[in-house]
């Protein structure tokens, strides 16, 4: 018997939402299709339909009218590629549809009654939850042995462009552009960095969800003016031992908040959800 082909939505038609569409419509991620493109903001998602060839989705900007659509009606998969914001207002709804749903926002999920609350709604409704690793490795070895983890901490380091416009700058004081050398900036657990960073520590949140979670995971925010690549480095230990990842990631050409690793992370996920073959690690 042959594989299903799955029916696609995406919200957000920004860098992920973009490479995510381009990727199904090579046919790079097989059996998918297209169906809906949700941007707030029209000329965004008339861009991306403009460059599909063998995809025609509808577009909305609307919600409400999106979720009332043959279109989503048809769908299997939503794909969130917003904000954070986004998957709080819109979640529950899409997966209280009995959609499954691709979370790239990963730190809406920081709150912990809003992840039950959405957990529960899926299971009722036999909808799936989807979180992609995103830009940084080792994850299936920190979720084998989350049960036996004393400590976890993450360091992140970075241009100061991928980090404009974080909430962070407008109660520090500190002045992103100012720093002229490699300046240790934010100390703290991953459930505070994940709101004064939204955008850009998303590895914070799913090193949590795979670990010991929000409160005891340990971030440390580096400012890097002379670096043109995002790191993350990884380190756990407990009784099984230690583990140590170090990735260096190059940042989307188009989006400097963006690691590439994260576009790639994002296609993979969602070609192994459509994809009947081999699945490695999941």
């Amino acid at each position: 018997m042959g594989t299903v082909s799955k029916v696609i939505g995406i919200i957000g038609c920004g860098t992920i939402g973009t490479e995510l569409a381009l990727a199904i419509d090579s046919g790079r991620v097989k059996n998918a299709s297209v169906v809906a493109l949700f941007d707030w903001v029209n000329q965004v998602a008339l861009s991306l339909q403009y460059r599909l060839r063998n995809n025609n989705p509808r577009i909305f900007t609307d919600f409400e009218e999106f979720i009332s659509s043959p279109s989503f009606r048809d769908a299997d998969i939503i794909v969130e590629s917003a904000s954070q914001d986004a998957i709080k207002r819109f979640g529950k709804k899409i997966v209280e549809n009995g959609k499954s749903l691709i979370v790239m926002s990963v730190g809406a999920l920081a709150d912990p009654h809003f992840l039950s609350e959405l957990l529960d709604i899926a299971s009722h409704n036999s909808a799936r939850i989807y979180v992609p690793t995103g830009a940084i490795a080792g994850i299936d070895a920190v979720r084998s042995v989350k049960h036996l983890l004393d400590s976890v901490s993450l360091t992140t380091t970075k241009n100061p462009k991928a980090l404009v416009d974080a909430p962070f700058f407008d109660i520090s004081g500190i002045d992103l552009f100012a720093i002229t050398k490699k300046t240790l900036i934010y100390e703290g657990p991953a459930a505070d960095a994940v709101k004064k960073f939204p955008t850009n520590v998303n590895v914070a949140a799913i090193l949590s969800l795979a670990g010991i979670g929000l409160e005891k995971t340990k971030v440390k925010i580096i400012v890097d003016p002379y670096t043109s690549i995002n790191q993350h480095e990884i380190n756990a230990s407990g009784k099984f031992g230690e583990i140590t990842v170090s990735v260096r990631n190059l940042p989307s050409t188009t989006n400097p908040k963006t690691s590439f690793l994260a576009i790639l992370s994002a296609i993979e996920c969602l070609r192994s959800v459509c994809d009947d073959g081999i699945r490695i690690g999941t």
